[in-house]
């Protein structure tokens, strides 16, 4: 009898886990016409992933907390994907789609939607969420943002396998959420090309290719103990002005550049990188990695003009720069990159004279 009651409460136990994981398996699959697009949880988000009609993609990856990934390549632009959470946690539903707009809205979310996939870390079992065993990432909602509402307050969404489009809008916003939802790579890239502290710098080289007496490489064997080369004799210089190598150094602490190109040609960027470079920067972290920035004249687009009156023959305020390791280029400022673009001469101050 006792084994009886044994084997009776196991088989029960069983039932109870074995209905648990079908009901838990079973959500996520977003069959519902229930307009939910919000996710309370955003900390158990890992993974987002986004792609719009014209062949654009984006995939954030949180690789450690609070650090995101972009396309598992590159570094994704943290307050972007900080507000991209802030978004999903708050989104609304205003209505259904009425019955006189249901055909058209459908048609734009057929052309012109992104669509989101977000996978979560979610429990294997969950029992009525007092106990949580067995975490995996799950894809747990999946639904396409489409255009803004005729008023600008709220953007057409529809969850994947329904045929319901709601108008979800963000409490307290006054405009449209469509706009966070972007497949353009250059939307959430990070803007960072330097970011190393003095103590994170092993050697940095700067090339000037149309005054080659003006290049130079300097290499840190500690906080005080740096040495400073002419790249065109190998001259090693004993005096120089410490003030204006230290400020040098420290200004690579934080160099970012204003435009990433999400769509340019190979003949366009071939054309630019034909040129001869204005500068070549090189920069060795004490781990050994190195990043390396071409620098090229940008044409005069905007029609700049001197104080006489003359067209300018380029862009005085800004210029690209090519990144050998990602083969990418972008628009960066004069005013950013000035400071690590001083020539040996300001560097060595009085003691050039």
């Amino acid at each position: 009898m006792k084994r009886n009651l044994i084997t009776i409460l196991l088989v029960a136990i069983l039932a109870l886990v074995a209905g648990i994981l079908f009901i838990n398996n079973n959500k996520g699959t977003l069959r519902s016409e229930v307009g939910n697009f919000a996710i309370d949880d955003t900390a158990s988000v890992t993974k987002i992933y986004m792609a719009d009609m014209q062949g654009n993609e984006v995939l954030l990856r949180e690789e450690t907390s609070g650090n995101w990934s972009l396309n598992d390549t590159i570094k994704a632009r943290k307050e972007g994907v900080e507000l991209l959470l802030s978004t999903i946690s708050k989104l609304a539903v205003k209505a259904p789609v009425s019955k006189t707009t249901y055909n058209t809205v459908i048609k734009r979310l057929a052309s012109s939607s992104v669509k989101v996939e977000i996978y979560q870390i979610v429990p294997r079992i969950n029992l009525f969420n007092l106990v949580k065993l067995f975490p995996k990432e799950k894809l747990t909602k999946v639904y396409y943002v489409g255009t803004s509402t005729p008023d600008n307050m709220g953007s057409f969404m529809l969850m994947e396998d329904s045929d319901t489009p709601f108008v979800v809008y963000l409490p307290g916003f006054k405009g449209t959420v469509s706009a966070r939802f972007t497949a353009f790579t250059s939307d959430w890239r990070d803007h960072t090309i330097f970011a190393k502290k003095p103590a994170q710098i092993s050697s940095i080289q700067v090339e000037f290719p149309q005054d080659p007496k003006e290049s130079f490489r300097i290499d840190k064997y500690g906080d005080y103990d740096i040495k400073l080369t002419q790249l065109s004799t190998g001259k090693v210089f004993i005096g120089f002005d410490t003030t204006r190598v230290i400020d040098f150094i420290n200004a690579f602490r934080n160099i970012r550049f204003e435009e990433s190109f999400q769509q340019v040609t190979m003949r366009y960027k071939d054309s630019i990188t034909s040129q001869a470079p204005v500068n070549i920067i090189q920069l060795t972290d004490n781990n050994g990695n190195t990043q390396k920035v071409f620098t090229y004249r940008r044409a005069n687009i905007a029609m700049q003009e001197d104080l006489d009156g003359n067209l300018l023959p380029y862009d005085v305020n800004r210029l690209y720069a090519f990144l050998a390791k990602n083969n990418e280029l972008l628009l960066i400022q004069y005013f950013v990159f000035d400071p690590i673009t001083r020539p040996l001469s300001f560097l060595l101050g009085r003691w050039s004279e």
